[in-house]
């Protein structure tokens, strides 16, 4: 199956030594063979993400809110997609402060979007992560995806750059026939009638 959707893949850790980048790599391996989506990886320890922002909302600023020059290549990323996946570790029970501040920077990029995640961690598997983001980008009016990756034990549970669990390339396929749903859902909604936010 081949459309224009595309997909952009955020590895949310900036963190000395993270492993967001090794996920990262394996799930935009999964979206390639998944053949649906034009797929783009942004690292998020690339990008100039300031935690202090400027007085206005961008909600309200629109194209002129005064991002960092920096900055430039997540928001045209953002604003491109079609659908996200969410790469996110789990610290102290949330998500990272890089990934807080990347979200807060946009909005209208979120807006009528569909978001999956995938999550690695110790036990939990990153989940408490997932539910602080689900909440969060809910209130940008994305959409998130009920199904996910999950990777519990992620130091013990992956080798050589892949999940040693077999059935993660199935569960990865199911994620990405859920997200290429909606990604061509509400780009036909979006295309049809502005989104009434």
């Amino acid at each position: 199956m081949e459309n224009n959707d595309k997909l952009v893949i955020i590895v949310g850790s900036v963190r000395e030594g993270r492993f967001g980048p090794v996920v990262g790599s394996w799930v935009a391996e999964q979206a390639g063979l998944h053949g649906g989506f034009d797929v783009e990886v942004i690292d998020l320890a690339e990008i100039d993400i300031p935690l202090a922002l400027p007085s206005a909302s961008p909600k309200y600023a629109g194209d002129g809110y005064p991002r960092p020059a920096g900055m430039a290549a997540l928001t045209s990323a953002l604003e491109g997609a079609d659908a996200f996946i969410v790469v996110t570790p789990e610290y102290n029970h949330s998500y990272p402060a890089s990934l807080k501040a990347a979200i807060d920077w946009h909005f209208t990029q979120w807006t009528a979007k569909p978001v999956a995640f995938v999550s690695y961690g110790g036990a939990a598997g990153g989940r408490h992560a997932v539910l602080h983001l689900e909440n969060v980008l809910t209130e940008l009016h994305a959409v998130t995806i009920r199904d996910g990756l999950a990777f519990p034990n992620y130091f013990t549970a992956w080798q050589d750059g892949r999940p040693l669990d077999p059935e993660s390339p199935r569960y990865a396929k199911t994620v990405l026939d859920q997200l290429a749903w909606w990604a061509a859902a509400l780009r036909s909604a979006r295309n049809a009638a502005p989104y009434p936010a």
